[in-house]
């Protein structure tokens, strides 16, 4: 890059306002991975959070239902019965430009799809938990969407800022440096010069 840019105070104080630039971009840059990192970090320890809930309640609603299934008999009739989830919506909040999914449903209370005559309170007690499960996974989905959301982002912006701080910033003041010793020594060549000249006038008017 040196042997390309012409050692001029005007190239030197272009590469200084680059570098300078170049210099606030890391800056910038720096600051958006930390507080996407903490985003991430926050949103990894709510994961973990409703993933124990969800094997928790997922285990109860498990045995719940095989209590039933003893009860009543297998309960494939009922299962079929219940009605599918469409209320679901999708819409994003931005981190720091990053585009983060929230998972919304129209909620409502667990409202029993099966006649009373052929189920008992151990099914109902099973519907009601894996409609716990039905809820918590959504929150998951969203959660997780997040974290790869961000992790993708901060990859992007680490490589970016790496890019600036080892090839860029130090491009930029190696052309600094070439260019404020290439001007130092002109001015050292034209101070000679000068005195040169000076001492031929003295000897001359001699």
């Amino acid at each position: 890059m040196n042997q390309q840019i012409s050692p001029t105070k005007g190239n030197l104080l272009d590469t200084k306002r680059s570098l300078n630039l170049a210099r606030l971009g890391f800056d910038l840059l720096d600051r958006k991975r930390n507080i996407l990192i903490r985003e991430m970090m926050s949103l990894i320890d709510k994961a973990t959070e409703i993933q124990n809930k969800i094997d928790e309640t997922f285990s109860s609603a498990y045995s719940a239902l095989q209590r039933a299934n003893i009860s009543l008999g297998i309960c494939d009739e009922i299962a079929g019965a219940t009605p599918v989830e469409e209320g679901v919506y999708i819409t994003y909040r931005s981190v720091m430009g990053v585009e983060i999914p929230l998972v919304s449903i129209d909620a409502q209370p667990a409202t029993l799809s099966y006649g009373f005559e052929s189920s008992n309170s151990l099914l109902d007690e099973a519907y009601i938990k894996f409609y716990a499960v039905k809820m918590l996974t959504l929150e998951l989905a969203e959660v997780e969407n997040s974290v790869y959301r961000l992790a993708n982002a901060i990859r992007k912006t680490q490589k970016r800022a790496n890019a600036l701080k080892n090839i860029i910033i130090p491009r930029f003041d190696e052309t600094v440096k070439f260019i404020t010793e290439a001007l130092e020594e002109k001015d050292r060549e034209e101070f000679s010069r000068l005195k040169v000249i000076k001492r031929q006038k003295s000897q001359a008017s001699v």
